[in-house]
């Protein structure tokens, strides 16, 4: 099984968990953001069903910009569909995968997982890129060369191994249903943004605090 077909089956057990405790789909606050996932429903927060991409995305920039040869499992996860970010339940905690709403939150995931590996390399780490966050701030990340899912804290090496690749990860973790959070700061932000952004403040607030 692949990466996007593992991602697919699990956005589809996602969605209905959430039908059979709740009777309707997951919900998030867009802030008014248009998404292709976005149903019928513009009161905050709105709900949401994943949709899949037309046309995958791409991280040909990225590759370009840094001039590295990035796992092809970045474009299953983050290329494939449209949605909100998703809860989980696993063995060793709870957490969040970070998904991709529209256009523009794609954008800016490409620039914060640039940001990303511009650290690791000043900091003379071997390349990572996260999918998602941890109760305890914790980021999950996937080391570029092999594919496989680790727990990283910002700034230091991976340290505890999740799973051989996002596949098995996938099938470790279970749906939680969860009540969507609005992410209120205090000072706005130039690059921030519903679906990705405010599930990555604090970690890069503590990335940064570590220069």
């Amino acid at each position: 099984m692949s990466c996007a077909v593992a991602l697919s089956q699990w956005l589809a057990q996602y969605q209905q968990r959430y039908q059979q405790t709740l009777h309707e789909c997951p919900r998030h606050y867009s802030q008014g953001e248009p998404s292709l996932c976005r149903q019928q429903d513009y009161a905050e927060p709105v709900q949401w069903c994943h949709v899949a991409r037309t046309e995958a995305g791409s991280f040909d920039n990225v590759r370009q910009a840094l001039e590295i040869e990035l796992h092809q499992d970045i474009e299953a996860f983050y290329g494939s569909h449209w949605a909100g970010p998703l809860h989980f339940d696993a063995p060793w905690g709870v957490g969040e995968l970070l998904q991709v709403w529209n256009e523009d939150d794609f954008a800016r995931l490409q620039q914060n997982l640039i940001g990303h590996l511009m650290m690791k390399r000043k900091l003379k780490q071997a390349p990572s890129w996260f999918i998602g966050v941890t109760d305890s701030d914790d980021m999950i990340c996937v080391k570029n060369e092999e594919g496989s899912v680790w727990l990283e804290r910002p700034g230091q090496e991976p340290s505890t191994l999740l799973a051989p690749s996002i596949e098995a990860f996938l099938q470790q973790i279970q749906p939680r249903v969860a009540p969507a959070v609005e992410y209120v700061e205090q000072e706005a932000s130039s690059v921030d943004h519903p679906g990705i952004f405010a599930s990555l403040k604090r970690m890069w607030h503590n990335l940064f605090g570590r220069k």
